[in-house]
């Protein structure tokens, strides 16, 4: 759900952008196509991180690499991240990328499917971040849930699918509708979950909020 066109210039105005390698990275990857969050959805995360200090995290979908140093960037330097990432190809650009910028020892990738590495981790983290296939993310919540503490914070990106999250399955895409019907299931769930509390953010392309209760 993208904010108002005026109201979105004058927000860009105020950016005061990010450190030089994570606006090289940033820029590049936008251009080649390649999924990064949006600027305000960065802000927002890295706002999130700087408050909670966690000692922890966990990342679900890597691409190259962005959102991980981001976080990093603002957390303890002794602070445990590992990301997962199941394209070869962005697990490998990641892994370039993190040796590249000084990041090799502080962010751990782990590549395949979440669902099933999750089960290869140890502990909980105090804060998750889901950014991968829409239409994986009510498939990844047991496994999440299962890797948060009291007080451990998820977020999840891009929930609102442009807008399409409002409308009937029938008016769309046929090819989204899929995504769709599971984005309903998992805002749903999160909603509804006794052991969460969640809120639903319209920033960007919309955010979940949720804490462990």
């Amino acid at each position: 759900m993208e904010t108002d066109g005026r109201m979105a210039v004058f927000l860009d105005s105020l950016d005061p952008g990010f450190e030089p390698f994570l606006e090289e990275l940033y820029t590049r990857a936008r251009a080649e196509g390649v999924p990064v969050v949006r600027r305000e959805t960065a802000a927002f995360l890295r706002t999130l991180v700087t408050l909670k200090q966690p000692a922890s995290i966990l990342e679900i979908g890597t691409a190259v690499g962005f959102s991980a140093m981001l976080m990093a960037s603002a957390a303890p330097a002794a602070c445990r991240v590992v990301t997962m990432e199941d394209y070869e190809k962005h697990a490998a650009l990641a892994g370039e990328n993190f040796e590249r910028f000084g990041f090799k020892d502080r962010i751990r990738l782990v590549f395949g499917d979440a669902e099933e590495r999750l089960d290869d981790l140890e502990g909980t983290f105090d804060f998750l971040f889901l950014d991968a296939a829409k239409a994986q993310y009510i498939r990844f919540l047991p496994g999440l849930k299962a890797r948060m503490h009291p007080g451990s914070v998820l977020v999840a990106d891009n929930v609102l699918q442009e807008g399409d999250i409002l409308e009937s399955r029938f008016a769309v895409e046929r090819r989204n509708r899929t995504i769709h019907a599971r984005m309903r299931e998992f805002l749903y769930a999160v909603r509804h979950d006794p052991e969460l509390e969640t809120a639903i953010l319209p920033l960007g392309d919309g955010l979940t909020f949720s804490v462990k209760k």
